[in-house]
């Protein structure tokens, strides 16, 4: 069997995603755009939602799950009246509620109390969680319903703006990975006294990175390794250090003057980007991914 040729193109696409793709669909497009098989996504996005989508290509693949835990900004709206079985604009209607009463302040109240800061979310049936082998959605397609146990988030930030249309608030949510913002537009609902769901779901930042800086996936310009983890703290490491790192070996935290538990991005001396590091044991760091040269 001919063994694959390693990639040769290396770094990380800012791609404000479209609407009506879906996010593997964007690593095909930047799989022919640059020919690279290895090409990878941090974080999926709905088809029909918009907005960051942060795609590695070569060694960057490496890096995506610590791009992954990084904080997300999302906008969108809330429509109260109406559930779907989606849990968003994108499903059939599953309930209808008179809610002429609802007030700002309610929907302020709601969420203040009790949607902000650590909570816990029972994953959508249309999520891409695996239980038993299986998503969710595929369950869901099935027309299947199994019983789900809540997950911990925490939502830093849940801003509500009043619209014209008095049934219609605007939402931007800046929260943990892991967050659903449609769950959190139907909870939302129920603790104002009926139902609602979500629509026009944007991602307009993960990390550091925002919309502002993205393009399409045709438009995307490659940022550098360095430049992928520029959310983390830095360890810029001597000749000597980077022989070691290179060796996937330990180092000493006070040679690297850094505290906390990670992880860090490790430069050699040149600015480039070796590896990543984390805590470990003895006052030491340890390496968690170490990119081949």
């Amino acid at each position: 069997m001919a063994r694959r040729k390693p990639p040769s193109t290396h770094g990380l696409a800012v791609v404000d995603k479209p609407a009506g793709v879906t996010s593997h669909d964007v690593v095909g497009m930047l799989r022919r755009r640059f020919n690279e098989r290895q090409v990878g996504h941090a974080g999926t996005l709905d088809p029909d939602a918009t907005g960051v989508l942060l795609v590695g290509v070569g060694r960057a693949t490496r890096l995506l799950r610590f791009l992954t835990d990084l904080g997300k900004t999302y906008s969108g709206q809330v429509v109260f009246g109406t559930t779907t079985d989606s849990l968003d604009s994108t499903g059939a209607v599953t309930g209808t509620f008179e809610m002429n009463d609802l007030t700002e302040a309610r929907v302020r109240d709601a969420v203040s109390q009790h949607l902000t800061g650590a909570i816990e979310q029972i994953p959508p049936m249309v999520s891409a969680v695996k239980i038993d082998g299986r998503r969710l959605y595929e369950l869901a397609r099935d027309g299947v319903e199994i019983e789900r146990a809540p997950r911990p988030v925490v939502v830093h930030r849940f801003d509500v703006v009043a619209t014209a249309d008095p049934l219609v608030y605007s939402i931007e949510v800046q929260c943990s990975k892991g967050t659903y913002i449609r769950t959190l537009a139907d909870d939302l609902g129920r603790l104002c006294g009926g139902g609602a769901h979500l629509r026009g779901l944007r991602r307009v930042a993960v990390g550091s990175f925002r919309v502002e800086d993205a393009a399409s996936p045709d438009d995307v310009q490659l940022l550098t390794l360095p430049q992928a983890v520029r959310d983390y703290p830095t360890i810029t490491v001597s000749e000597a250090q980077a022989v070691m790192v290179r060796n996937g070996r330990l180092l000493e935290r006070t040679e690297c003057g850094v505290s906390g538990d990670g992880p860090w991005a490790v430069l050699d001396p040149a600015g480039e980007l070796m590896a990543m590091y984390e805590a470990a044991a003895n006052d030491r760091v340890k390496p968690s991914v170490v990119l081949p040269l």
